[in-house]
């Protein structure tokens, strides 16, 4: 006999209360860990994870209170710390504590505590200095940078994007690619030397060079970058459409295609959020893990969308919810590029709140104008991603497995409804693999992995080059931002010219 959805919640509450009156945490066992208890380990935001355990040694799955744990940020030396801290409860028995520095400390004490009890080995202690994101203080051996991230020894999709490529011949492609895509598109011609950044702008719409830009900046503060030259795509649509037979130039973009020899890194949406984390930017990769909506009974088992009109098939969606209501719960917040259109498919909805999007058990992902850039953020909710087949792909797309991490549906969405169907008659399977894409989301999303990309590729990239990078006429620098309120001492002991020496940094 099948449950409804309403007497299944009931027996989810019952099953939870039962379980809260005889899992209570245990500060002895409690488990910690993560990349924010490891002073070399540099983020804009640096972050750490919590695992309430019972007297039995048993996790607990479901939340024992968002403000079970107490968290402290000292530093002995300093009357005030300037750093923000949030612990965000993921609902499922852990927690993720993340925190902002603004300023640089000498030591820094993590205190976690359970009902005034030090948790697991706490206080953490991170010997210094502790850099903030800000410091300008690189680590001048990459493979120390590396073993310190914990980054990968291999990137499938770098080894994929770089393999057509012999060599990479810096002096022809600084005559032909600004020859070749000048005129027509939006790019960046880099030079990074001596880890500092040069830059030349090519066409009118060069705006989202910001987004390039800072990643550069905020890595060659904690990493000194090979030296080396390239171009950067700051379109959508990847631009290398030639056979790897042909005359292929080396194009970095935020999205590869099927049919395109891109190289591909994160998308800009994903960078910037990783970057602003605990900044200007209200969604990315941690806060979504803190509002991923009711538990899986209590979630709408219908299928959701919100979005623009920047593809057919999203047409094609909204027509699909009109004729089944019960099924798929998809509308347009705006209208661009099929306004004629808009009477067709309006009226248009309010925008609704990402976080709100979790409220439902079934997430459609549809490519816009090329991929949909909010794959990453619908993974690492706890709801399971119904995902286009596509041929547009971003850095991580080659990772993922349908029927493990996702529900796959056709291009032309021809199957959606009997997706949505499956899942709805296999609603345990549905929620492993909302969970398996979780946990996707959480290992290879989330900052330190989108640094040690980025890394990654520069140092690959940079070995295949036969020439040497310069700064070519019409290029500029890229100044590192500064902060006269809260300079920091690069304690460490550069070499040049056989001088030590320590800087300032700001």
């Amino acid at each position: 006999m099948k449950l409804s959805d309403t007497k299944q919640g009931w027996l989810y509450c019952a099953i939870v209360m039962a379980t809260s009156r005889v899992s209570v945490p245990s500060a002895e066992k409690t488990l910690v860990w993560g990349p924010g208890l490891e002073a070399n380990v540099v983020l804009p935001a640096r972050f750490f994870f919590i695992q309430a355990v019972d007297n039995s040694g048993r996790n607990l799955t479901t939340s024992p209170g968002e403000n079970t744990y107490e968290v402290k940020i000292v530093s002995p030396v300093e009357q005030f710390t300037r750093i923000w801290i949030q612990v965000l409860d993921r609902q499922d028995g852990s927690f993720l504590v993340r925190y902002r520095m603004y300023a640089t400390y000498t030591d820094l004490h993590i205190h976690i505590l359970f009902k005034s009890k030090h948790v697991a080995q706490s206080p953490f202690i991170l010997k210094g200095p502790v850099y903030h994101e800000g410091c300008d203080c690189p680590q001048p051996s990459g493979s120390v940078w590396e073993a310190d991230m914990h980054c990968p020894q291999f990137i499938p999709q770098i080894d994929r994007d770089l393999s057509i490529f012999s060599t990479i011949d810096l002096d022809r492609n600084a005559q032909e690619i600004p020859h070749r895509f000048g005129q027509r598109q939006s790019l960046c011609h880099y030079t990074i030397k001596d880890n500092k950044v040069y830059v030349k702008t090519f066409g009118e719409h060069v705006g989202f060079r910001i987004f390039m830009d800072a990643i550069l900046l905020s890595l060659t503060r904690k990493v000194k970058l090979p030296d080396m030259e390239f171009f950067v795509n700051l379109g959508d649509w990847p631009l290398e459409k030639r056979k790897p037979t042909d005359n292929i130039h080396p194009i970095f973009s935020w999205c590869g295609s099927n049919n395109t020899r891109d190289i591909v890194m994160p998308t800009y949406d994903l960078t910037e959020s990783v970057l602003e984390t605990m900044g200007r930017v209200s969604l990315d990769m941690m806060s979504v893990q803190a509002n991923s909506g009711p538990p899986w009974p209590r979630k709408n088992a219908t299928a959701f969308w919100r979005g623009r009109d920047s593809r057919q098939e999203r047409l094609e969606l909204v027509k699909l919810s009109r004729a089944h209501p019960n099924m798929i719960d998809a509308a347009f917040t705006n209208f661009f590029f099929f306004k004629h259109d808009e009477s067709l498919y309006g009226p248009l909805v309010k925008h609704v709140s990402f976080f709100d999007f979790f409220k439902y058990k079934y997430q459609i992902n549809i490519d816009g104008t090329v991929a949909a850039y909010r794959l990453p953020y619908l993974l690492a909710g706890d709801s399971v991603v119904l995902k286009q087949d596509s041929g547009y792909y971003e850095h991580f797309y080659n990772e993922l497995r349908p029927w493990e991490h996702y529900i796959p549906i056709k291009a032309d969405l021809g199957d959606l409804l009997e997706k949505i169907q499956w899942a709805r008659d296999n609603d345990e399977e549905a929620r492993k693999i909302a969970l398996a894409g979780q946990q996707f989301a959480r290992r290879h999303l989330m900052g330190d992995s989108i640094f040690c990309y980025y890394y990654k590729l520069f140092q690959d990239y940079a070995k295949l080059q036969v020439t040497e990078p310069k700064v070519r006429e019409g290029m500029d620098l890229v100044e590192q931002p500064t902060d006269d309120l809260f300079p920091c001492y690069c304690h460490r002991m550069r070499v040049s010219d056989k001088f030590v020496m320590e800087t300032w940094c700001c």
